[in-house]
């Protein structure tokens, strides 16, 4: 019998802060508001995985408060995102200097952070925070985690990263596929993927049932 997975990323962080991982203001609103979207669609999960990080709790604490399942979140440190800030910063290590808005810059951050990615995928990076084989294969583990537990709605809530590496390896896309799907993943965003016995399948990618054409100047966002 097929199951239906929905993974989840996490609601809008604190971007620029001293503390990315913690939700905005606007993030506990976006989380509440899928999780009231998924109840009129009918969607009640039955098993609950997050990543170990602050803002994955955050956002199925929110999701929580309409879907009212009772259940205790599955805590699956595989679900994480990759450490992109000490990546950048190993890339930069050889170098003199870097970017002074590195950090603080959307368009700067992310028009580097896919350049540094595809340097990571090649190894062409030197002691990064991890090595981009080991990233694959946790994230892999995680997937893995999810099936073995034999629910028939199971719910993760997870990162970009994560999301658009488990994408492109379910499609068997290469490897650079990851960031420019990472890169597209908004705050909130539903992937839901077939699961049958041997194989998994996807099913919709970004999907954002929590925002309307009324509300998505305020609710649409990707950081």
């Amino acid at each position: 019998m097929s199951r239906m997975f929905h993974l989840v990323r996490h609601a809008q962080a604190s971007f620029g802060a001293d503390d990315y991982d913690n939700l905005s203001e606007l993030g506990h609103r976006q989380s509440r508001a899928l999780g009231k979207a998924l109840k009129v669609q009918g969607v009640m999960p039955d098993a609950i995985f997050i990543g170990a990080q602050k803002r994955h709790h955050q956002t199925w604490e929110g999701m929580e408060t309409a879907l009212q399942t009772g259940l205790t979140p599955i805590v699956v440190p595989g679900w994480n995102e990759f450490d992109f800030a000490g990546l950048l910063e190993a890339r930069f290590a050889a170098r003199d200097g870097k970017p002074a808005d590195l950090h603080s810059n959307r368009k700067t951050h992310f028009r580097i952070l896919r350049d540094t990615v595809l340097d990571w995928q090649r190894d062409a990076i030197e002691n990064p925070p991890e090595r981009f084989a080991d990233f694959t294969a946790r994230v892999r583990q995680a997937r893995e985690i999810v099936a073995a537990r034999g629910a028939s709605t199971p719910l993760a809530v997870s990162s970009g990263g994560a999301i658009g590496r488990t994408v492109a390896d379910v499609l068997d896309a290469p490897a650079q596929q990851m960031i420019l799907l990472q890169l597209q993943v908004k705050n909130c965003a539903v992937t839901r993927f077939v699961m049958a016995r041997d194989a998994t399948w996807l099913h919709g990618f970004n999907e954002t049932p929590h925002i309307t054409a009324e509300n998505q100047s305020d609710m649409l966002t990707y950081s």
